[in-house]
């Protein structure tokens, strides 16, 4: 006889409770998922989806700056870097030396060459000063040799025609003292005068014979003086000759001087070039700002335009931001602006738009966006008023930008 298979009774199972209290939990568990996701929904209304006024448009961006690349405008080897990355400088400071030796060497001989031209300069010009006195001689002595020797012809000529006219008197006083010998003699022949009148007529003829010779040797001489007189007209071609030789020399003396000053230029120009190179050995800083790289070591070789340090002023750093491409035609340069700083989310540095990009781009990475449905974007630029230095390149941002005009919405701030 075949077994009977078991057949398992369930236990009966105990009732929780009334039926009104289990449907009463059916509902709880229904609605609590939708009061959750309604606190949710409301949570996030009230912390990411606030309302944004009209006049405001918010974006995110980084925080950047405009560095410059310090570099010497010559080549040599570095001898020192005087900066480090970190270090603050102002503008001028020193913060590099190139190596000066050879330029120095050359400074030196320059001004060797500077001092010789102006050497030589100065005694040309005392040379000059000289010859142009020995003119000034000369031809004052060939004016006084000119007036000189005209007199002098006036004065012989004057003493010739004296003399000539008293040479006359004796010829005409011998030639009647002749006529009286004669006539006496013939007379003291005849007896009608004495022996002795006759002798004294000829003795008077003899006498005036005398002063006619003696008149003559002064003709002669005046005449002979006023030869020399006129003779001396002919030195003043010598005279003026003499100052034309003076003044060959002093055209030769100038054309020295302007060889001379030629030479002191060129070498002023050589010297002033090497203390300009000398001075472009020394990098300085252009502007205030902070040293954000240090790219070279002393002992290094570099040539023109390698970049040693790099410096950025912290002081001039602005956001790079983007804004919807509808939402940027609301947005003017000069708009005021406020930058908020992840590092410092509680303060609001002051800023303006001061530059809007001319064209329009592709959205760039999503952390620029909250709204992710935007597809081109506007790049924008706010510039702080003054970050204090605490916004650094590369720091990330958020921001908001007054548009319009107007006020700040009170009590309102983009989170």
């Amino acid at each position: 006889m075949s077994a009977q298979p078991s057949i398992a009774v369930a236990p009966p199972v105990a009732e929780e409770g009334p039926a009104p209290a289990r449907g009463r939990r059916r509902v709880i568990l229904l609605v609590a998922p939708v009061i959750v996701i309604a606190l949710a929904f409301a949570a996030w209304k009230t912390l990411f989806a606030a309302h944004v006024p009209a006049n405001i448009v918010v974006l995110s961006g980084r925080i950047e700056g405009d560095d410059s690349t310090v570099a010497p405008k010559t080549s040599g080897r570095i001898a020192e870097v005087r900066v480090r990355e970190g270090d603050s400088v102002n503008a001028g400071d020193v913060l590099a030396r190139l190596d000066d030796s050879q330029i120095r060497a050359r400074q030196e001989q320059a001004r060797v060459a500077v001092a010789g031209a102006e050497a030589r300069q100065t005694a040309s010009e005392a040379q000059l000063a000289v010859l142009q006195a020995q003119l000034g001689q000369s031809e004052l002595q060939a004016g006084q040799s000119k007036v000189d020797a005209a007199g002098r012809v006036a004065q012989a000529e004057a003493d010739l025609s004296a003399i000539e006219a008293d040479l006359a008197q004796q010829q005409a006083a011998y030639r009647l003292a002749a006529f009286d010998r004669d006539a006496y003699a013939h007379l003291a022949e005849s007896g009608s005068v004495s022996e002795r009148q006759a002798r004294e007529a000829a003795s008077n003829a003899d006498r005036q014979a005398a002063a006619v010779t003696a008149a003559q040797r002064r003709v002669d001489a005046a005449r002979g003086g006023l030869t020399i007189a006129r003779a001396n007209l002919t030195n003043e071609a010598i005279r003026d000759a003499q100052s034309l030789t003076i003044q060959k020399q002093i055209a030769q003396q100038r054309a020295e001087i302007a060889s001379t000053i030629a030479s002191a230029q060129q070498a002023h120009a050589e010297l002033t070039e090497a203390e300009a190179n000398l001075r472009d050995l020394t990098v300085t800083a252009p502007f205030n700002g902070t040293v954000i790289t240090r790219a070279a070591e002393p002992g290094e070789v570099v040539t023109a335009g390698t970049a040693i340090v790099t410096l950025l002023n912290l002081r001039q750093v602005y956001l790079r931001g983007y804004v919807p491409e509808g939402a940027i035609g609301k947005v003017r340069v000069g708009d005021a602006a406020r930058v908020y700083l992840d590092s410092n989310p509680g303060r609001a540095f002051d800023a303006y738009v001061s530059r809007i990009d001319p064209a329009a781009t592709f959205t760039p990475e999503n952390t620029y966006f909250r709204d992710d449905r935007v597809k081109q974007a506007v790049g924008v630029k706010l510039q702080f008023k003054d970050a204090g230095g605490l916004a650094k390149p590369g720091m990330p941002a958020d921001a908001e930008i007054l548009t319009g005009g107007g006020q700040w919405p009170r009590g309102w701030r983009h989170k």
